[in-house]
């Protein structure tokens, strides 16, 4: 009984204040652990060096990231990380009412990234191919 007590003063807070639910609970960024293998790969996001497996880091929701793992004598490798719209945000706004709809929507804060590992297992080039160096 008090859960659902405490649920109707959450969503009543939500109404009177006009905040969407993804803009006050969604996290603004997702941590994502990279690794390959063989590990000691360069990772690239969007074209920029980051780091070398294993390695985390955290990712800021409502983008897009090509991810490019690169070792001397492997071919590359490219991990794409998107975004969903999380569906419980969405309905809880929408029993919100209709701000709290348009601020998670122009803010974005329904989304989330897709995946939070991205992995990858790193084949060798063929001889006599050129490396895969930065």
């Amino acid at each position: 009984m008090r859960a659902k007590s405490t649920a109707a003063v959450a969503l009543l807070a939500l109404v009177s204040t006009g905040i969407g639910c993804g803009t006050l609970f969604n996290a603004k960024k997702k941590t994502i652990m990279f690794s390959t293998e063989p590990s000691g790969a360069n990772i690239l996001i969007d074209g920029n060096r980051v780091g070398a497996t294993p390695y985390q880091m955290e990712l800021e929701n409502g983008k897009n990231y090509t991810v490019t793992f690169r070792l001397d004598g492997h071919q590359d490798v490219s991990c794409m990380i998107g975004n969903t719209v999380g569906a419980g945000w969405v309905i809880l706004d929408i029993l919100g009412g209709v701000l709290p709809i348009v601020i998670d929507a122009v803010t974005g804060d329904w989304q989330s990234l897709d995946k939070s590992v991205c992995t990858a297992t790193l084949a060798p080039n063929p001889v006599g191919s050129p490396g895969g160096g930065i």
